[in-house]
């Protein structure tokens, strides 16, 4: 690093503040990273359970294949090895039955899921058919318009029926974009189907970690930051942010002096930023828009039995309160498994995502509920004896899509040319995601490398689609061309 690297600060250690503050140290500015907390991670962050003796996730944390930029930052930082990549989904319908939706070997894609899709027998066969003409359909829509309207709509103008939306559309959608398909606008439904699932073979895995997230991008973090030269300064606050007269920015934090900085990246969430930045006035425009987002909340429900109640790492609950159920990691090591057990029982974690409509019942009949699910979809469940449950709501998880939103979300570079924005809910294309965070911390570091002239491109493409999907998005070699007819492509179901 030089001597004379102009000095830089990231506000926010969550994963938009820590993406930016890993490129721009790679890139040799003089980084400090501020965070209000004792960890890194943001929303991705752990808790100290003291009842079962271990660490527990806040919220189970899981991304895609498609997620090109968070893969990158985790190669960056090494820490790519934690992360387990699950090829198949374990769908469990409303009467325990379990399907299993995979890639078939050797197709391209879309056509790799067709007969996953056929094969989630809980749906009638009308439903499949429906359900693969809707996203040929999808794949064909605009990937913007300005009359967007919310998924559900487009999904009933489309034909899906009202069974058909909540047991396959809304399985997915929900979870990916913590929002009701009723609310959730056209784009990201569609990125979250045409983009992320349909567009290469290996979009649709999941990558789940094998170890806490305070390890994941906690410990890690702090000790790359610590090898290459960066200062992550922990439980630092900054509670003032000031434009100074030399051009610089000062910052102030809880109990110190102000600091002066040349450059200065905020990555904390949207409400926090638009606190610190309401007195500076070139942004009162920016901070009038990003006050019209809305929140989404997740819920985590954590459970303890005396017993496995199943072998599945992770599984989608069909038709049920409960969306997600997740196992702990199975490649934690034996030992550390083992002491936990025998502290705590066998762990399991549901998540609820979209969970507004918990507000209106009391956390026992929630929890009271989630059990329910669990035994009866699992035998094992109902013969276990439940030792402890917790359940834990992030009230504003992520934003919400709805129609129209990218209209309130800011550009990286701000009116101010030494200020810069990062987050999920700045203007990346993708909704409030992991990879949306890191893709926002990238942007603001290409924006501010760009003010130095030396500008870089830190965003990772996206995973080249298959011929197919370049036919049937309207795009061949590059360029955009007719849509092809989806009848033309896929004539008939996959075989039984």
């Amino acid at each position: 690093m030089s001597q004379h690297a102009p000095r830089t600060a990231v506000i926010g250690g969550g994963l938009a503040g820590m993406a930016a503050a890993v490129a721009l140290t790679q890139h040799g500015l003089a980084v400090e990273l501020f965070e209000a907390r004792r960890s890194l991670g943001g929303r991705a962050t752990s808790y100290h359970d003291a009842g079962a003796a271990e660490v527990v996730d806040h919220c189970q944390h899981v991304s895609m294949g498609c997620c090109t930029n968070l893969r990158d930052f985790c190669r960056r930082v090494g820490i790519d090895p934690l992360l387990r990549r699950d090829e198949t989904l374990s769908f469990i319908a409303p009467d325990g039955r379990q399907y299993r939706f995979a890639a078939t070997p050797g197709i391209p894609a879309p056509l790799h899921l067709a007969q996953g899709l056929w094969k989630l027998g809980y749906l009638s066969r009308a439903e499949r058919l429906s359900i693969g003409r809707a996203l040929l359909d999808l794949a064909r829509e605009p990937a913007t318009r300005d009359d967007e309207p919310t998924i559900g709509d487009w999904l009933r103008r489309h034909g899906q029926t009202e069974r058909a939306i909540e047991q396959f559309w809304s399985l997915v959608l929900v979870s990916a974009l913590s929002e009701t398909v009723d609310r959730a606008g056209l784009r990201y439904a569609r990125k979250v189907f045409v983009d992320g699932m349909m567009a290469h073979r290996e979009g649709y895995t999941i990558e789940v970690p094998t170890v806490a997230l305070d390890q994941l991008y906690g410990d890690s973090l702090l000790a790359w930051f610590a090898r290459h030269g960066a200062r992550a300064r922990m439980e630092c606050p900054v509670t003032q942010i000031n434009p100074a007269a030399d051009g610089r920015i000062a910052l102030t934090m809880k109990g110190g002096a102000p600091e002066s900085f040349d450059y200065v990246v905020l990555a904390t969430p949207w409400r926090r930023a638009a606190e610190l930045l309401r007195d500076i006035e070139p942004l009162a425009p920016v901070m009038a828009a990003i006050s019209r987002l809305e929140a989404a909340p997740i819920t985590g429900v954590h459970l303890w039995f005396d017993r496995p109640i199943t072998t599945l790492p992770h599984a989608v609950l069909v038709g049920r309160l409960s969306q997600w159920l997740f196992r702990r990691a199975v490649h934690a090591s034996e030992d550390s498994m083992t002491k936990s057990r025998e502290a705590g029982g066998h762990y399991y974690q549901v998540v609820i995502s979209a969970s507004r409509a918990l507000k209106q019942q009391d956390r026992d009949t929630t929890l009271s509920q989630v059990v329910k699910d669990l035994r009866e979809v699992f035998p094992a469940a109902r013969e276990a004896r439940l030792l402890r449950q917790r359940l834990v709501t992030e009230r504003e998880a992520v934003f919400s899509p709805l129609p129209g939103v990218d209209r309130l979300r800011p550009a990286q570079q701000t009116p101010v040319d030494n200020l810069f924005l990062a987050g999920d809910w700045t203007a990346t294309g993708w909704p409030a995601t992991m990879e949306g965070a890191v893709r926002g911390g990238y942007l603001a570091a290409e924006a501010l490398l760009a003010r130095l002239g030396r500008p870089q491109n830190l965003l990772v493409p996206d995973l080249p689609p298959s011929w197919i999907m370049r036919r049937l998005t309207g795009r061949t070699n590059g360029r955009n061309s007719a849509p092809a007819d989806p009848a033309q492509i896929v004539a008939a179901p996959p075989p039984e």
